[in-house]
């Protein structure tokens, strides 16, 4: 089960150096899709079967506590997209969108030391 979280690091890494390197690529997909029920389900799904593995794997990690309340804040966030329901979703997406542009890159450095982070928890 660890493989899996370390999968998603490595995932993380690579979008984080894409929003670097060429933020328009993610954010663009993003843009072009933000009214997509795909994109609701994707993120609640995402988040809650992030939650569940490092809540579950965290006892087997170098930083069990950290992990543990990551989850439960991955969890949460599921839930919370989960219960406000689509218009609120694409409100939210759109918010955050408006937001993206001067701080896509700070964002993507964040997204390299997150990945990074899962990655050196669980090798």
């Amino acid at each position: 089960m660890s493989i899996l979280i370390i999968i998603f690091g490595l995932l993380m890494f690579l979008a984080g150096m894409s929003l670097m390197t060429n933020p328009e690529v993610i954010v663009g997909l993003l843009k072009r899709n933000s009214d997509k029920l795909w994109l609701h389900i994707g993120a609640v799904l995402v988040r809650l079967m992030l939650g569940v593995l490092l809540v579950y794997q965290a006892s087997v990690s170098k930083f069990p506590i950290t992990l543990t309340v990551f989850g439960w804040i991955a969890i949460v966030a599921a839930i919370v997209f989960m219960m406000i329901g689509r218009n609120n979703f694409i409100n939210l997406v759109s918010w955050a969108f408006s937001l993206m542009k001067p701080f896509a890159r700070i964002g993507g450095g964040l997204a390299i030391l997150f990945g990074s982070f899962l990655i050196y928890a669980f090798v």
